[in-house]
């Protein structure tokens, strides 16, 4: 067994960390058994660690555990994504109407929004929506708000933990993402009346629910 480079991490938080990345991207998809001797030996670890990181990953709702088959990824409830998206929806759309932006700031989200639009030739879902993320929570960050950019971070990480990203199931909505991105940057930058930038960032995010509502999650 090979020991790993822990980089001063305990063996279950370098599990942890380990399995965690494997979930987000997409190496364990939903419903993937999660044996703990097969794990740990991949990971140059004792079955111990392996076994603490998993349950660390249950009580934050990345693995579920059914009886007579044991730990496994936790799948996607369309449900909670739908709920997670109305609450960001309405979040993002007071925080963006009320945030105060330098010119730094919005240059910044513009060069997001470029790089996510150069993805489309050869798209990559997931780094689309690494991207999409932080492009968002660039231009809620300059709401004054802490307890509502709180807020916002919690239910992208509710996000995160649905994990399968939306632009995977309905790719022809990033395109569409993509510049609807270029309009709230160019209410931003010209001043627009705050009710005005509310509504247009709520149903951004609304256009999203409604494209992913036409097809299936499995």
């Amino acid at each position: 067994m090979t020991t790993p480079a822990l980089d001063g991490r305990s063996k279950t938080q370098y599990a942890y960390e380990t399995l965690k990345q494997r979930i987000v991207d997409g190496w364990y998809g939903p419903g993937t058994r999660l044996v703990f001797d097969r794990i740990a030996r991949d990971l140059g670890v004792s079955a111990v660690p392996v076994r603490e990181a998993v349950r660390r990953l249950e009580a934050e709702g990345w693995v579920v555990f059914e009886r007579n088959v044991g730990a496994q990824v936790a799948g996607v409830d369309p449900d909670q994504y739908r709920h997670a998206m109305h609450t960001l929806a309405l979040l993002e759309g007071h925080a963006m109407a009320t945030a105060r932006f330098t010119p730094a700031a919005l240059t910044r989200a513009a060069t997001l929004n470029d790089r996510m639009r150069a993805t489309l030739a050869e798209f990559d879902p997931l780094g689309f929506t690494r991207l999409n993320r932080e492009f968002h929570l660039l231009l809620c960050g300059g709401c004054a708000n802490p307890h509502l950019r709180d807020l916002i971070t919690r239910e992208w990480n509710l996000l995160d933990v649905l994990r399968r990203s939306t632009f995977a199931i309905v790719p022809g909505r990033a395109r569409e993402s993509v510049d609807e991105h270029d309009e709230l940057l160019r209410l931003l930058r010209t001043g627009a009346p705050a009710a005005e930038v509310e509504a247009f960032a709520r149903q951004h995010k609304l256009n999203t629910v409604s494209a992913v509502s036409t097809v299936s999650w499995r």
